[in-house]
């Protein structure tokens, strides 16, 4: 068998690689980003030992860029935009204009033409997604005022790129000859927004009903791997096809086919399934634009490294500064809006690649704007620390004007004063109560029985949505993860009834099962597996009693057949606890005057009892996927 296979090489070297260096950058609280591009860089020609096929990597860059801006599409939320359109939209626009300004005014000095300066600019005033909700989630900002503008401006600047990238090939074509005047731009430039309007026209009209149905259609013939494949063909089917037969790019193509898709009900399901194939090439879309870039640049070219730089951490944050106070919002929400911009990311690197393959720029612009990239996201962290204790300063500092006795306040230590200006959870007053980690599927069925047997619980969700239906529906929620120590004391797990973890996925349940079982040891943990080893890994962790969805549908469904003996069926919560023993011991040495022992309830005397055995099965949809894991 021969050992030259490029492409394997080249996924199995560049997956590893950019594995082991992400890993060392997350234990030292940086951006696994910054690991993935480290990765190219060793695996790329200016570097010695290993040099991966570079043609084959920008390949499957391509495939990165296209699940990357389905992933885009996917979650793009007019609703948020236009909740602070007042700001997000102005905001960005003169932030994006004065980043570009500052770009090409460093092109002009560097002697680039006109058409470099202005692709250099532009990749330099677009942040990161990534970089950026990871540091407001760090700090639970994504819900509040400051997150939803910051949110709001990242898909401005999403959307102003994704125009860009479909304008900027007409722009080359229409400049590369000589003789080339405004009106042959401009003719140029029209011809290509007449093809982008016609494929978005028809994604609008025709995919917008073909999408959903396609995918509701396989979604009912309850195959996991079918449905998997419809979303990975759709988004890679637009793609191609945009680019085969409008001339658009693959990014608009797989942008739209996100944002139609995002209208359909099994959009977050989409999501999850596809969300480890987008991640992997998206990891091999960092590893090969690090291979592109040149270590000694650092050296040779120190002050347009630096300049670039300051542009991006220093220019842009004092724009969106500026632009936030005019707007007469406070310091906190201008400084905050300010860190979480002062880098650049994903798009950044799609641009510089199509600058450099259109002739627009010189790959020392590409090269300048990768390590102006990993040394802002390098930065951003340490940036976000220095807000954090300047606001915990100040925070002190009110307390001590309106506290009169100082000298009598407890010490606060330095963590304490960062994770002061974290957005504080709301603690719940339940005590004795049910919580209930996921409301997906699952979680709806036991919220709609915990409410019909009037039992108090409380969720602990991730997903926005159906944070805001809880909220809606006026039943306590808690939006984080449950496995993080602050959600659990806020959930007041230590003085709860029971836990439920309804989520379907086993690495996620153990995590909350260790955390809770350290607050609580003896909390009873009820966790939802899919198979033995899942079981396996949460009892390790500390559940009292597993449910197996596969387990409890058979024994409904065998529980209905007509000719099946009337016995109760056991459930796979009484074999965890080993009740059918139990029961066989009280009904050999039973006193005849002895009345029968009331079961045990998880949930209390209050709630519903199945006064046929438990297995009855309710009236409910008569398809349903059984291998679905949605949450």
């Amino acid at each position: 068998m021969p050992h030259h296979m490029p492409l394997i090489s080249t996924i199995v070297v560049g997956l590893v690689m950019a594995f082991a260096l992400g890993a060392i950058a997350h234990r030292f609280r940086l951006s696994p980003l910054i690991g993935y591009l480290l990765a190219g860089v060793l695996a790329g020609p200016f570097t010695p030992g290993y040099v991966a096929d570079q043609g084959l990597a920008n390949q499957l860059a391509e495939i990165g860029v296209i699940l990357l801006m389905f992933g885009v599409g996917l979650h793009f939320s007019l609703k948020d935009l236009l909740s602070v359109r007042a700001i997000a939209i102005p905001g960005a626009v003169v932030q994006i204009a004065s980043a570009t300004v500052l770009g090409m005014g460093l092109a002009w000095l560097m002697g680039w033409n006109l058409g470099g300066g202005l692709v250099f600019g532009l990749a330099l005033s677009v942040a990161s997604t990534v970089v950026l909700l990871r540091a407001l989630q760090e700090r639970r900002l994504v819900e509040t005022e400051r997150g939803h503008i910051a949110v709001g401006w990242l898909i401005v600047e999403d959307l102003a790129m994704v125009l860009t990238l479909v304008l900027l090939p007409a722009f080359a074509n229409a400049t590369a000859s000589a003789s080339a005047d405004l009106e042959s731009i401009v003719i140029s430039l029209g011809i290509t927004l007449g093809k982008v309007v016609a494929f978005v026209a028809i994604m609008l009209i025709v995919g917008r009903r073909v999408i959903p149905w396609i995918l509701h259609y396989v979604a009912h013939t309850g195959s996991r791997e079918l449905f998997r494949l419809a979303v990975l063909a759709i988004a890679l089917g637009a793609a191609f096809g945009a680019a085969e037969l409008f001339g658009v790019s693959f990014a608009l193509g797989a942008f739209f086919a996100g944002m139609v898709l995002s209208e359909s009900e099994l959009s977050h399901q989409a999501a999850s399934e596809t969300l480890p194939l987008r991640d992997a090439f998206a990891v091999l879309f960092f590893v090969s634009v690090g291979m592109l870039f040149d270590p000694m640049i650092l050296i040779n070219d120190f002050g347009p490294v630096l300049a670039t730089f300051l542009i991006i951490v220093v220019g842009k944050s004092l724009a969106a500064f500026a632009i936030v106070r005019l707007f007469r919002h406070p310091n906190e929400t201008a400084l905050t809006i300010a860190a979480s911009l002062a880098q650049i990311g994903e798009f950044s690197f799609i641009l510089a690649g199509l600058g450099v393959e259109l002739q627009l720029m010189p790959e020392k612009g590409r090269d300048l704007i990768l390590a102006g990239a990993i040394l802002s996201i390098l930065i951003n962290p340490f940036l976000f620390t220095l807000l954090d204790r300047w606001f915990a300063k100040r925070e002190k500092a009110h307390a001590a004007k309106a506290e009169p006795s100082a000298e009598s306040m407890p010490m606060v230590t330095e963590e304490e004063k960062a994770a002061d200006t974290k957005e504080s959870l709301p603690v719940t007053s339940l005590t004795d109560h049910v919580v209930l980690v996921g409301h997906g599927r699952v979680g709806k069925f036991i919220t709609g029985k915990l409410l019909a047997s009037k039992t108090p619980f409380l969720v602990i969700e991730t997903s926005k949505s159906q944070v805001t239906d809880l909220q809606k529906d006026n039943q306590p929620v808690i939006i984080g993860n449950a496995a993080d120590p602050e959600v659990a004391a806020a959930a007041n797990i230590k003085e709860a009834r029971c836990l439920l973890v309804a989520i379907p996925d086993a690495f996620e349940s153990g995590q909350v099962v260790e955390q809770s079982r350290r607050i609580n040891p003896d909390l009873p943990i009820i966790v939802r597996v899919h198979s033995d080893a899942q079981e396996e890994h949460v009892m390790k962790y500390g559940a009292s009693r597993i449910v197996m969805g596969e387990q409890e549908i058979a024994r409904a469904m065998f529980a209905a057949v007509p000719d099946a003996p009337r016995t109760p069926v056991l459930s796979a919560v009484d074999e965890a606890d080993g009740v059918a023993a139990e029961d066989e011991q009280n009904e050999a040495g039973a006193d005849e005057n002895t009345p029968p022992q009331p079961s045990t309830n998880v949930l209390g005397p209050e709630a519903e009892t199945d006064q046929t055995g438990g297995n009855t099965p309710e009236q409910g949809p008569l398809r349903q996927p059984a291998d679905d894991p949605g949450r």
